[in-house]
This record gives structure tokens, sequence and C-alpha cells, in this order.
């Protein structure tokens, strides 16, 4: 009797022994034995291949991941220390300017009343406001602004300080200051009602400006011989 053989049909109902040795029945059928069991080898090959390609998928999807949350964590840090904020001014430094302001409005009322010690003494006092103001507040424009003015104010200060017996040279020298102040009031604030006052004699014509606690003109640049000469300017408040 002959073995069937692969898509061999036997109509006659019985069974045989394949080529490995084992008990096949066959029939009424094709025999598909191998066919089948290559089909199935093959099946067992795909789908191994395909859970290597999930696998090698996943472990990519998993270092590209990894990769993304290294670069975020390292922008995040470059963003911190690159846009961290700058110290920049709180707004007007009224405290400490009020104190540069009294020391400038003390030397103004010396020189009203034509007493050049007086005058001397509040230029001292106004230096050493000056240099104690605290600009660790301050940046940028700001910054500059006041380091200007501060030199200019101290140069003028120091030639007050120094001058306690000539009018004239304080004077002079307290125009000067006077502008230097006024910029300075009107960058920090001046925390108090103020007058911008003008003189249009002093200097040869020249006329001069400076800053008063009060309304009523009581003239610097003159003292008591033209007290009242000048006129307000500009009310600051």
């Amino acid at each position: 009797m002959r073995l069937p053989g692969k898509g061999d049909v036997d109509r006659r109902p019985g069974h045989a022994v394949d080529g490995d040795g084992n008990d096949y029945k066959y029939g009424l059928r094709t025999h598909n034995y191998w066919s089948i069991k290559f089909k199935i080898k093959i099946m067992k090959r795909i789908i191994l291949k395909m859970a290597l390609l999930l696998v090698v998928i996943s472990a990519c999807n998993n270092k590209a991941s990894d990769a993304k949350a290294t670069a975020d964590t390292t922008t995040s840090s470059v963003d911190t220390r690159t846009t961290a904020p700058e110290p920049v001014a709180t707004g007007k430094d009224s405290a400490s300017i009020q104190q540069i302001l009294d020391n400038y409005l003390q030397i103004k009322n010396a020189l009203t009343n034509d007493n050049g010690k007086a005058a001397s003494s509040a230029a001292g006092e106004l230096k050493s406001s000056l240099a104690n103001f605290n600009k660790t507040t301050l940046a940028g424009d700001q910054l500059k602004m006041y380091t200007e003015a501060e030199s200019e104010a101290l140069e003028h200060a120091e030639h007050i300080a120094a001058n306690a017996g000539n009018l004239k040279h304080q004077r002079f020298h307290f125009s000067d200051l006077s502008t230097v102040i006024y910029d300075l009031v009107k960058e920090f604030g001046n925390g108090q009602q103020l007058y911008y006052d003008h003189c249009p004699m002093f200097n040869d014509g020249k006329g001069a400006d400076w800053l008063s606690e009060t309304k009523q003109i009581k003239n610097p640049y003159y003292g008591k011989a033209m007290l009242s000469c000048g006129t307000v300017k500009e009310t600051l408040k």
C-alpha cells in the first residue's frame, strides 16, 4: 500500500504511517498535513518577528522619551539662568531723596538769610546724604542718572562747604546745585509739595532757579537785599 503524499486524495477510509513514523488517519478528504505544518511554522516565525519588532519599537520610544525629558530639563535649567531678572528700580526712593532734599533746603534757607556759615554746615551734611543714598535698588538708566547727578552735586556741595566766608561763591555753586537737585526730585520723587522758583537777575541777568518748600518767594541769590525777587515756575506735588 502506498502512503499518502502531500495533497493526495484517498477515497478509501483507513490510516497509514507518515515519514516521521506517526500514525496518520486518512479518508475521503485532501491530505494537507504537510501544508498545515508548514503554514504553522511560517506563522510562528512571523509572530516572533512581530514580537521582536514591538520590543525594538518600545525600546526606541523609551529612549526618545528619556532624551526629551533630559532635553526639557536642560532647557529649563538654561532658561532659569538666562532669563533670571536683573535687579531693577523698585520705584521712587523718596525716603533717601528726602534727606538729600532736606539738606538742600537748609542750604537754601541759610543763603536766604545771608548766613554763609550755616550754608557751609548744611552742605557738609548734604555730602553725607549723597554718599549714603541707597543705590542698590537702582539699575539701567536710573542708576546712570543718579551716579552722574551725585558726582555733580558733590562737587557743588564741596565748594559751598569750603567757602563759609564767601557768599558770592556759595551762591554761584548753589545755582548749579539747584539744577541737579531738581532733576533728582523729578526722577525719584520729593515726598512733599515743592515750588520751583526763578530769579531773572542773578548771574548778570542770565537768571537762576531754586527749589523751595514755601510758595512765598524768598530769594537765596540776593538774600535780604532783594528777598522777594523772583517768580514760581512750577509746582511739584
